[in-house]
């Protein structure tokens, strides 16, 4: 099954004592692109999520965001920095000999200054931390490859539909074109039968001119192979792997084909049909721009 690039999945919830909460987003891009804002104190995750998802997702932009609490169970260390503490009790009774004011410095007071104390954590298990998080990552994904699956079934149905399109476009072109050989050797028969009057006219050289028109506006090749991209793609469609930067091409040639045949009619409703065809082309194109 074919997935689109654009989705959202979401996990909050309590995973082994801890509130995870992990938001997965995604959009169309060329390449996969992986961004990841994380609370701080687990960066060490980020790696880590990026390896998980690059197993699962192959192409497009990825915003990930990583809420993990503390472990409330664990204990924080509150250290003493002694040497600062010592240095602020000498300068306050200095202050207090030479200009004569109480000296009343206790212990809560001098707590309130700037790095006499701090608060240390335990460093945290980080394959312990990321067995949780994975698991809160992992029902985040299956919502946002569901998403996709759901998108990308709407877009194959598009794209199959066009083609279909495209096919009855290209029918008309080529019912149509011998038609208008026929027709340019009637015109060339009359125009100089106008000229020439009652001078006989050389039929052979009407065949020769007709033949070569016919050469030139012939456009059977590139209906035959406009057919086998719109083939191509109808099979790609039905692949589960990553098809998007395939069809983007093939997208390319049909898009070839269909300027090269306009580019060789002359005739006004071949015309208007050639302008259908690469209108069909370029929605394509739009629908294949999100499809991984």
């Amino acid at each position: 099954m074919i997935k689109s690039m654009t989705g959202f999945g979401r996990f909050d919830g309590t995973v082994g004592g801890r509130s995870i909460v992990v938001e997965i987003k995604t959009v169309n891009h060329r390449f996969l692109d992986f961004s990841c804002r994380i609370n701080r104190g687990y960066g060490f995750l980020e790696e880590k999520l990026k390896s998980f998802i690059s197993e699962h997702i192959f192409r497009g932009k990825v915003d990930i965001y990583v809420t993990v609490s503390e472990n409330e169970n664990t204990e924080s260390v509150v250290e003493i920095n002694h040497s600062l503490a010592a240095g602020y009790v000498k300068a306050l009774r200095e202050l207090s000999q030479k200009y004569g004011i109480k000296e009343d410095v206790s212990a809560s007071k001098l707590s309130k200054y700037s790095d006499v104390l701090s608060v240390r954590k335990p460093a945290e298990d980080e394959e312990l931390v990321w067995s949780l998080v994975k698991e809160g990552t992992e029902k985040a994904l299956a919502g946002l490859i569901a998403m996709r699956e759901k998108e990308g079934e709407r877009l194959r149905t598009d794209v199959l539909s066009r083609g279909k399109a495209i096919i009855a476009l290209v029918e008309r072109v080529e019912e149509r074109s011998p038609k208008v050989v026929e027709e340019y050797r009637e015109k060339l028969f009359l125009r100089i039968k106008e000229i020439l009057e009652c001078v006989d006219i050389d039929e052979q050289r009407i065949l020769t001119e007709a033949a070569i028109f016919a050469d030139k506006t012939a456009v059977a090749e590139e209906t035959v192979r406009l057919r086998s991209h719109i083939a191509q793609a109808a099979d790609m469609l039905e692949s589960s792997a990553p098809i998007g930067r395939k069809l983007d091409f093939l997208v390319q040639e049909m898009n070839r084909e269909a300027n090269t045949i306009g580019s060789k009619i002359s005739d006004l409703e071949l015309s208007h049909v050639v302008v259908d065809i690469k209108a069909e082309i370029e929605k394509i194109r739009e629908q294949v721009q999100n499809i991984e």
